[in-house]
């Protein structure tokens, strides 16, 4: 199994990326192969970061021979994608929005259908529009075909839509246990529907 985690936030090593590194943490312990992607950098060298709805089919001019082409490849052979957000305004950040619209292409292509998919999020507070963000990452899944799942396991409880935390997420130990169980479940899920996906070997 191949576990992706994409931080979309701006900050290399901040409270999502520190939720994420749990998450992949725990599935690595349980056998699962892992990669952690910083979409700011993968966006960094494209010229124009957002898309443009330049053509239909997407062609994928934009970003070609460029590090989001090499991302986009991963999560082609990706059988899990944690998917992780600052709280901005309610919502996800402006750099994960750009980096998802620029996978036309994977959703024409039928790429990420069956791929399991959780969403993770962290807000300046309590209740910081961590729910409605993970309802967001969520819906950004399904248009792509992914299965969605929760922060449930068998192993712990029924859980809700995905792990939220406050920042400072390193000490937020309610939303790190629930970033781990997230990661579980999505390994759960993608071991359980392995064969609806064809992958080939990283």
């Amino acid at each position: 199994m191949f576990i992706l985690a994409l931080n979309g936030s701006p900050r290399r090593e901040g409270n999502t990326a520190a939720m994420l590194g749990v998450a992949l943490g725990e599935v690595e312990a349980m056998g699962a192969r892992t990669r952690l992607i910083q979409v700011c950098d993968s966006l960094s060298g494209v010229k124009v970061p957002f898309c443009l709805y330049c053509s239909t089919p997407c062609r994928a001019v934009c970003y070609k021979n460029t590090g989001l082409a090499d991302v986009f490849e991963l999560m082609r052979r990706a059988d899990g994608i944690l998917l992780g957000s600052p709280v901005y305004f309610g919502t996800v950040s402006a750099q994960l929005k750009s980096f998802w619209d620029k996978t036309r292409l994977l959703r024409s292509e039928k790429s990420l259908i069956n791929v399991v998919g959780g969403a993770l999020a962290v807000g300046a507070s309590r209740f910081g529009g961590q729910e409605t963000t993970v309802r967001t990452l969520q819906d950004m899944m399904l248009c792509q075909g992914m299965v969605v799942v929760g922060d449930g396991h068998p192993d712990d409880d029924a859980g809700h839509q995905g792990a939220c935390a406050q920042q400072p997420s390193q000490e937020d130990d309610a939303g790190l246990k629930r970033s781990k169980i997230l990661a579980k479940r999505v390994l759960e899920v993608a071991k359980a529907t392995a064969g609806l996906r064809k992958r080939s070997p990283l």
